[in-house]
């Protein structure tokens, strides 16, 4: 990993640093959603209190059954480690909650503090939750490297004036 101006590295949780098993197909079936439309917009546009929060807990169900299971992907733990030896400051913004976040990083034993969840900043690609770790330390968002496994992740990162690396 080229870390050449990289004063801080971010990360994507799942898919990313550990494994990730949800099915979102089965997930938009699970709350109604249509299958090309992205699950947290569609649920946080449902109007009927009672129906919102019916699919957040559906929402809410799967992301626990996945945090139980999910382990370091070798990929992930290796990344770490090397920025760990880089000295750098880490952080990881994840769409998912902020309990099954919590579940996943215990149960691995992840070494980073600094996490940002959907409970804390627009979900990715919005890039609030980048932003904000990069106030928090300091850096121009220029000297930050996000680091995801899918579009969002791109997405979010060049929204925010980062670099990113997919993995």
């Amino acid at each position: 990993m080229d870390l050449t101006n990289i004063k801080g590295v971010i990360f994507d949780l799942d898919g990313t640093l550990v494994e990730s098993r949800l099915n979102f197909t089965r997930m938009r079936d699970d709350v109604g959603c249509p299958q090309d439309q992205d699950i947290l917009e569609f649920v946080e546009a449902i109007t009927c209190a009672t129906t919102k929060q019916q699919a957040q807990e559906r929402i809410l169900q799967h992301e626990l059954e996945d945090a139980d299971t999910a382990k370091w992907l070798p990929l992930g733990r290796e990344m770490v480690e090397n920025i760990l030896q880089h000295q750098l400051p880490m952080a990881i913004v994840t769409r998912n909650c902020r309990q099954a976040t919590t579940i996943k990083l215990q149960n691995n034993q992840v070494p980073i503090s600094l996490v940002l969840t959907r409970e804390d900043a627009p979900p990715k690609p919005d890039p609030t939750a980048l932003l904000q770790i990069a106030s928090q330390w300091q850096l121009p968002p220029a000297h930050c490297l996000y680091v995801g496994d899918f579009i969002y992740d791109r997405m979010a990162a060049e929204n925010a004036g980062m670099r990113w690396w997919l993995v």
